[in-house]
């Protein structure tokens, strides 16, 4: 929510309004524009139909202004496309965490003999009935967006967008038809595809990505997944949750940009679910046998040795690249970062053409990684935080602790920690949160109001706990790394 009303305030002016262009007489741009064939002129044009396009395109219609959201899903290179909504309804947040909840439900029934439920066979788990499921979710999501889009009076086009010059846009659609969009104001809300690494041999013909993992009609079986993101992570753990086989390679750290040391417990409890880890290599190539499984050929990079195996799938989770490429956006001057391709914005979230505005996602807000033990984190990393304000001015309280819910199954819960970032120099401003363990997202969620809001180390402290959370150890934090104390202390 944070995210989208920074997004919205981007196109209000001092007085809460929108900074709505006065409109070119006729003979300019606009007039022009409405002498061609089937052109539609509005007060705003959001390119994008995922959560970031779709907020500010209703927010915008409640304000009474004409707004039409423009989307298009190119295939897949296997094929899967999907309807409105975006990269978190249908290939990201929602599938993803439905799939990671069918991998904990495992966990919890072989929990269940400990608290009385007398399972007294190994419960098989059928691919296509939860896939099913949750593709049907994802669908009514999709149905849900056209039908709130239409109540807020938004035209949506299913048509792929590129600038014609700084006020119109032509949208081709599937069959070829052609329509020309005009605005005021327009707003980029592309987001980003997957990567892949078209420099191995096979990995474009043989491979899969999270556009397609969520979309698969039958089991993907014995897989790899190649990196070492959230979405490698969050794939992989929710794979080995339903029994499958499952390999992560990784050709340096994981998670990249997340804290280290939060980063290596979640491997470290990753491994001991049985998720498997080819630390230091990289994939050569990728060779389809006469049976139908894929041969993959990796290197050691510090041996330089080669090694394969043969898995059913491979999921290629290597980054994410923005869909700006067709865009033709070189043609009205709007800026783009050569390297990344991401589109440069001023703190209005305004490009280098005043009235087209391009969004994604806000700095420091607060996140999680679904893996199966689930972290949560807002702010920054101890590593950002000693980078920025050096290591003499930082503070880190920390602790281990026991989920209730851990104790009577007996569960390890030697990664299940916490630990609290701050600054040294009273009242110790907390910089950043990070909690592994049940719930992350709901934890850290309730705490990224007040860190936000400034919130001290001492206030933290004075939080009276819900009691028997495992929110409330985060208030029991008492213990600083330049102790050299145990932080080990006993959960509820």
């Amino acid at each position: 929510m944070a995210a989208t009303a920074a997004r919205v305030k981007a196109l209000r002016g001092a007085g809460g309004r929108f900074r709505w262009r006065t409109p070119v007489v006729a003979g300019g741009v606009r007039g022009a524009a409405q002498d061609a064939a089937g052109q539609q002129d509005y007060d705003l044009l959001v390119i994008g139909g995922g959560s970031g396009g779709l907020a500010c395109a209703k927010e915008a219609a409640q304000l009474g202004k004409k707004v039409a959201v423009v989307d298009y899903v190119e295939p897949s290179p296997r094929g899967t496309r999907w309807g409105l909504g975006g990269t978190c309804v249908n290939v990201g947040c929602i599938p993803k965490k439905l799939m990671h909840q069918a991998a904990l439900l495992g966990g919890m029934i072989r929990d269940a003999p400990h608290y009385g439920w007398e399972v007294t066979q190994q419960v098989p788990h059928n691919w296509r009935k939860m896939a099913e499921a949750v593709q049907n979710h994802v669908k009514s999501l999709n149905w849900g967006h056209r039908v709130q889009l239409q109540d807020r009076k938004v035209k949506y086009f299913n048509i792929k967008a590129s600038f014609v010059n700084e006020h119109m846009v032509r949208g081709v659609a599937k069959g070829g038809k052609e329509t020309l969009l005009s605005a005021e104001h327009i707003v980029i809300a592309t987001g980003g595809r997957p990567k892949y690494p078209t420099h191995i041999e096979g990995a474009l013909e043989h491979g899969i990505t999270s556009d397609d993992i969520f979309w698969l009609k039958e089991s993907p079986g014995k897989t790899l997944v190649v990196g070492a993101s959230y979405v490698a992570l969050e794939c992989a753990g929710f794979l080995t949750g339903l029994r499958l086989d499952t390999t992560v390679m990784m050709r340096s750290i994981p998670l990249r940009g997340f804290d280290q040391q939060m980063s290596s417990l979640v491997t470290e409890y990753m491994a001991s679910q049985g998720t498997q880890f080819l630390r230091g290599c990289t994939p050569l190539r990728v060779k389809k046998l006469p049976d139908g499984q894929l041969q993959v050929t990796w290197e050691d990079l510090e041996s330089g040795r080669e090694d394969m195996d043969t898995f059913d799938t491979i999921l290629w989770a290597v980054g994410r690249v923005p869909e700006t490429r067709g865009l033709n956006l070189e043609k009205v001057g709007v800026n783009i970062n050569p390297d990344s391709q991401k589109i440069l914005v001023d703190d209005r979230e305004a490009t280098s053409v005043p009235h087209i505005y391009a969004i994604g996602d806000a700095a420091e807000v607060p996140t999680t990684v679904f893996t199966p033990l689930e972290y949560g984190c807002v702010g920054l990393s101890e590593e950002e935080a000693v980078a920025r304000h050096g290591e003499e001015h930082v503070e880190v309280y920390h602790a281990y602790y026991k989920p209730l819910e851990f104790t009577v199954a007996e569960r390890d819960a030697s990664q299940c920690y916490i630990k609290m970032v701050c600054l040294r120099e009273p009242p110790q401003l907390v910089l950043g949160l990070h909690f592994l363990g049940p719930n992350a997202g709901e934890v850290t969620q309730g705490f990224a109001l007040g860190i936000k809001c400034g919130a001290s180390y001492a206030q933290v402290m004075r939080t009276v706990g819900i009691h028997p959370t495992c929110a409330e150890e985060v208030a029991k934090l008492r213990i600083s790394k330049r102790s050299g104390l145990d932080p080990t202390v006993t959960g509820c």
